[in-house]
């Protein structure tokens, strides 16, 4: 079978396409034949050697997949050859087959696209636990996203909608403010055209933030968290914007605010039962027609340096998915 290979550190121009042996299914585990594989920002980063996990070559990128059942291991109950099911593997899903332990795989609904479905699990995973298990986001509450055009911004603005709260989506230009409200924001700010603390204040009366969902860090973490409303929550998701800030200590104090950190993949090895609920949720989100979640683009494996330049130039909108 085909697989997406990294064999040496360097950009999406090193990955190949070679052939390598079909996986067997093993006590415990499934085989799944691979529909759709998406790709995510961290793909950019673990093939270069920057992402916290770094795994022995050769590896196949992306971290999720859906696809069908092809073979079933020994001990395997409730799953059967012909299911269609989603996976979070880490790394390792650009292949035309991956195997993966049973109790792993969340089964997709027959009105959940493959593509969509591939897509899913890691941005709207990550927000989903962001926003429910470690923020819990109430309705009613105002929610404050950085990055929102963004893979894991769009997940917080569509999520925080559904979730019930007022959502302000921040955005690095003013042209990028339609394709947020589009989103179902109910207000963006353009962080370029002035004082974000005070931009955040006049869209709540003074008030500020409940809760702040920010995945790019840098000089926008400090105005946010002094723009945080008294016992809110500011989600500590990642750092887009290159640097990682550090924060008066004593505002977290005067304003009685929560510093969450999202370690979202770490946490899915801790709670695997939660980390399921939480798919099946988002899944029967989408087959409820709550949520849409956007494909950016479809190719194959021979063109996954094409597709991780788009995500690295930061000119997706939506999910990038391989399809094997």
């Amino acid at each position: 079978m085909r697989a997406l290979l990294s064999l040496q550190t360097g950009g999406p121009e090193t990955l190949v396409v070679q052939e390598v042996d079909r996986p067997v299914a093993g006590p415990g585990e499934v085989v799944i034949a691979v529909e759709a594989a998406a790709l995510n920002f961290m793909d950019t980063l673990i093939i270069a050697d920057r992402y916290q996990v770094k795994p022995e070559r050769p590896f196949s990128p992306s971290a999720e997949c859906a696809g069908r059942i092809e073979a079933v291991g020994d001990g395997v109950e409730g799953l059967s050859v012909g299911d269609r099911v989603a996976a979070y593997l880490g790394h390792g899903a650009a292949r035309e087959a991956v195997a993966v332990a049973a109790d792993t795989v969340v089964p997709v609904p027959d009105a959940v696209p493959s593509d969509v479905a591939a897509g899913l699990i890691v941005a709207y995973g990550t927000t989903v636990h962001a926003l429910k298990d470690r923020a819990r986001l109430a309705p009613g509450e105002t929610l404050v996203v950085t990055g929102a055009t963004g893979g894991v911004g769009q997940a917080a603005v569509e999520i925080g909608r559904i979730m019930g709260a007022r959502v302000i989506g921040c955005v690095g230009s003013a042209e990028k403010a339609p394709e947020v409200l589009a989103l179902g924001a109910d207000a963006v700010i353009d962080v370029s055209a002035g004082d974000l603390k005070t931009q955040v204040r006049d869209l709540t009366g003074g008030l500020g933030a409940d809760v702040v969902y920010d995945a790019v860090g840098a000089d926008l973490a400090e105005p946010l968290v002094r723009a945080t409303n008294w016992g809110g929550r500011y989600l500590v998701i990642g750092f887009a914007g290159g640097d990682i800030p550090k924060i008066p200590l004593n505002l977290v104090l005067l304003k009685s605010i929560d510093i969450v950190g999202v370690h979202w993949g770490a946490w899915t090895k801790r709670d695997p039962a939660g980390h399921i609920a939480n798919t099946r949720w988002l899944l029967g989100q989408v087959a409820a027609g709550a949520l849409a979640p956007r494909i950016h683009g479809r190719y194959p494996l021979e063109q996954a340096a094409e597709a991780l330049a788009e995500i690295a130039a930061r000119r997706v909108k939506g999910k990038v998915v391989l399809v094997p």
